[in-house]
């Protein structure tokens, strides 16, 4: 195995991997409250071996699992890889045999084998713990243990890796794009599952053009779906240049679908080129649909068409309105927050309905002039009154997605605990912050120290289990 030292930027400090699958105790400073019970499951990426691929992307790497259980006042941690099929055909080879996003691979142990690495979300329905990407189906792996159990095969191929759970129904309502039988095709399919875990709804439609498309957004009569310019193409990789690009010459689309209407209904609303990986929220009121989406204004982390370097930036808050009842099918966008940001959450309780608290990862020192992506602080914003909080971490740590937690059930909007994992620089390892989440200006209540590194990820959630298996630990 190649053991060169990397200058890729996704191999080097707190991106780097880590190797080992640890269980701990952590030391908790501050106090814990009594009502968290339940734990806060993240993902990331982490490759097994040094990659292949000399231009290897952050977003290519084998899913890991970080568990942070709480209960009793005490903090446990486990890490496991997810053992796809992938993670165990380089297990046993004992290096790296996939390159990157491409499927067409050329080690003759890899040929024709699914390329799936299921770090991207994690989340729990229908009584399993699931974790996404949006090139294969959801990964099965069991609570606590974190022991795979497989694909779930009922969505019928890949799934986004952000499906929505209607709070109302139970349902899982989710999408996958590229579907088609060709590889990077405009197909996208749509779905939903029910509270059991049933299929009821699969239909595929045909977007404007092969978009990334990482996420969308759902109301409670309405889903859309964003196909923005960071596009797919075949043909532009057969002549050597990238298959995944940005290509700002192509307008952006929103399609627009009731979700009891046929796919034939979809309405496609458009702007000017730009990206959103991630969502805030979205409603519906008096005939218009409002999503709040952190915006770029070109996709970054991925080069242009014509291979050369992409831009880099920050998103930041803005509104989406589409109106209707009107004959235009123009977006209208307007900014609702000036801080560069990132990782969006709320109080998913309210999903698909108006809102009014969200959380966001943010950088305050200016950090972002190139990739990766760097936050420093954490941001409360009242968006009904537009006022927000800050708490910005010493300067060199890093942050990554905040995970909100209910006080109880019934809770009031944003009553309840919000939970960060830091990169403490300094150091070189990290701890779980625990903040009451409507006074995050305040600094956290309680702060569980990792004898090492989480390195960073992309997305995690609460799951609230009492009789999931504890998992098991030592002291640090």
């Amino acid at each position: 195995m190649d053991r060169r030292p990397s200058i890729n930027p996704y191999l080097m400090g707190n991106f780097a991997p880590i190797r080992s699958e640890d269980d701990f105790t952590l030391q908790v400073r501050g106090e814990l409250p009594a009502g968290i019970r339940g734990t806060l499951y993240r993902i990331g990426p982490n490759p097994q071996f040094e990659p292949r691929d000399p231009h290897h992307h952050w977003f290519a790497g084998d899913g890991m699992v970080h568990a942070f259980h709480i209960e009793g006042g005490t903090v446990t941690y486990r890490n496991r890889y997810v053992r796809t099929p992938k993670w165990e055909w380089e297990h046993a080879a004992g290096r790296s045999l996939f390159a990157g996003f491409n499927t067409a691979l050329n080690d003759p142990l890899a040929q024709g084998r699914d390329a799936g690495v299921a770090n991207t979300n994690i989340l729990h329905h229908a009584g399993r713990l699931l974790a996404l990407n949006e090139s294969s189906p959801p990964f099965e792996v069991a609570h606590g243990s974190l022991e795979p159990c497989g694909y779930v095969s009922g969505p019928g191929g890949r799934v986004t890796a952000h499906p929505k759970v209607d709070p109302r129904t139970g349902e899982l309502v989710w999408f996958a794009y590229d579907v088609g039988e060709a590889p990077l095709s405009a197909t996208v399919r749509y779905g939903v599952t029910d509270a059991r875990g049933r299929v009821i709804r699969r239909d595929d439609f045909q977007a404007p053009y092969c978009s990334m498309m990482h996420d969308f957004l759902v109301t409670e009569h309405y889903v859309l779906f964003p196909v923005l310019p960071l596009t797919g193409s075949v043909e532009r990789a057969a002549r050597g240049l990238p298959a995944i690009a940005w290509e700002p010459s192509r307008a952006a689309y929103v399609g627009v679908m009731r979700r009891d209407a046929d796919v034939s209904t979809l309405r496609w609303f458009n702007t000017e080129a730009c990206h959103v990986f991630h969502p805030m929220n979205a409603w519906e009121a008096d005939g218009r649909l409002f999503a709040d989406v952190f915006r770029y204004d070109a996709a970054p982390m991925f080069p242009l068409a014509d291979g050369t370097a992409g831009p880099h930036g920050m998103a930041r808050l803005w509104r989406w309105t589409f109106d209707l009842s009107g004959a235009s099918d123009t977006i209208r966008q307007e900014p609702i927050d000036d801080l560069e940001g990132e990782f969006p959450r709320f109080d998913e309780r309210r999903m698909g309905l108006p809102y009014r608290h969200g959380w966001y990862g943010a950088d305050l020192h200016g950090e972002n002039t190139c990739e990766p992506l760097r936050l420093n602080a954490l941001v409360h914003l009242d968006v009904k009154t537009g006022q927000r909080q800050v708490y910005a971490l010493p300067r060199g740590d890093l942050v990554s997605e905040p995970v909100f937690i209910p006080r109880f059930a019934t809770a009031a909007e944003g009553d309840g605990w919000l939970t960060a994992v830091v990169w403490r620089a300094a150091e070189n390892r990290s701890d779980l912050l625990v903040f009451e989440a409507l006074d995050i200006g305040r600094g956290p209540i309680a702060t569980a120290a990792v004898p090492r590194r989480v390195p960073f990820g992309f997305h995690g959630n609460w799951v609230v289990d009492a009789s999931s298996p504890r998992p098991g630990a030592q002291e640090a």
